[in-house]
């Protein structure tokens, strides 16, 4: 008699980007019974196909805090073939992680030299979009344990340089004037914005529902409203002479980087 295969539906509602999906993968990928994770990112829900209790993956999904519940549970003896064009989505997600990474490295220079934290935050915020793509790039034979390094130690870093941002935010505000350089506040970041935008494109044409492409296309959504943000205070800098509107932005993008480098940190664990 053939053995039972259990198809378990679970409403996962804090699972909307790449994180939470690297963190549920890496909590599962010691659980054997497992044949195939399918990841609705939109609709917040995760589909299992395995062998044995379905309450058991339940308890590994509750320690990640993502608010699980189990939706439902069948059983079929029938092979269920999941083909997804592997090769065609990997090439997809490189093609964002360089975009991305990219734009890390000019917006923080220019950032830097043009004394803009909002340019400088709007990088760190790439970053973390790279760094979450790039553990989900990483060869299929790493070991679990050397991806929760990787997580380790990327999520420390981000959140150092998010740290020492946001206190060189605090310095310039209390006794610091130095204004930012507007023009090119506003022409990098709508030269991101046009990459974002490139690649929000690329990644919807490709009309894939595998998790990293609709995770993928949520990140940069959220990648493009920071960007017309940061056009918008270098706008405000311009006509109010102030460096406060560059400073609000580079705060409130800091504080999601560190919210992102504590995602990303709940992957090591």
């Amino acid at each position: 008699m053939a053995e039972h295969t259990h198809v378990s539906e679970y409403r996962v509602p804090k699972m909307d980007c790449p994180s939470e999906e690297q963190m549920i993968r890496m909590k599962l990928s010691d659980y054997n019974s497992i044949q195939h994770l399918d990841f609705e990112i939109p609709d917040r829900k995760l589909t299992v196909l395995h062998q044995g209790n379905s309450t058991e993956i339940l308890n590994l999904l509750e320690k990640l805090k993502l608010d699980t519940k189990l939706v439902s549970e069948s059983k079929t003896t029938e092979s269920i073939n999941y083909s997804t064009d592997s090769k065609k989505e990997r090439k997809l997600l490189w093609a964002v992680l360089l975009i991305n990474f990219s734009f890390f490295v000019i917006e923080i220079l220019f950032g830097w030299f043009s004394r803009s934290m909002g340019l400088v935050a709007d990088s760190l915020d790439m970053l973390a979009d790279s760094i979450v793509y790039a553990l989900s790039l990483m060869a299929v034979g790493q070991s679990a344990i050397r991806k929760k390094n990787v997580a380790k130690w990327s999520g420390y870093f981000q959140l150092l340089l998010a740290l020492v941002g946001l206190i060189e935010v605090i310095r310039r505000f209390i006794g610091s004037e130095e204004m930012p350089v507007f023009q090119t506040m506003v022409v990098i970041s709508f030269l991101a914005l046009i990459a974002n935008g490139l690649s929000l494109y690329l990644i919807q044409k490709s009309k894939s529902k595998e998790a990293h492409m609709q995770a993928s296309a949520i990140f940069t959504s959220n990648d493009i409203i920071i960007n017309i943000g940061v056009i918008i205070a270098g706008t405000l800098v311009y006509f109010t002479s102030s460096q406060i509107p560059d400073l609000a932005i580079g705060s409130i993008v800091f504080l999601i980087v560190i919210r992102g480098a504590f995602r990303i940190l709940k992957l090591s664990k």
